[in-house]
């Protein structure tokens, strides 16, 4: 059983297995890994669009135009056509998350990007 001896200064001491250098070291390199795992995904990204044609590109862009479009003007008609009461900002939530919902598993299906089939790691 450890012992206390009541000093206010053995509480502010680190316990002898805390290394601040260790612990700032690898916490540099979970950060460091992690930062290059979404770079390499933005260069797959880019690398595969540079390969499909400037209708699908366009037609990313009409979508994403659109769903704001959506989101933002006819489901915003919810809440004022309802008197913004509690009550329909309650709806309009609801509808609104249902609708995002809705349109990224419509990207996903039809307009994202395939970067499964770029490898960085493979032998030249």
């Amino acid at each position: 059983m450890p012992r206390s001896t009541g000093n206010p200064d053995d509480e502010s001491e680190t316990p002898p297995f805390y290394d601040r250098r260790e612990e700032a070291e690898s916490s540099f390199w979970r950060l460091k890994k992690a930062s290059d795992a979404s770079r390499e995904n933005r260069v797959k990204a880019v690398l595969a669009q540079e390969e499909e044609s400037l209708l699908a590109t366009l037609g990313r862009v009409a979508y994403i135009s659109v769903c704001i479009l959506f989101d933002g003007i006819i489901l915003t008609e919810i809440p004022v056509r309802m008197g913004k009461t509690a009550f329909s900002w309650i709806i309009f939530l609801i509808i609104l998350w249902a609708a995002i919902r809705i349109q990224r598993q419509i990207y996903d299906n039809w307009l994202a990007i395939d970067i499964s089939q770029i490898d960085f790691d493979r032998p030249r």
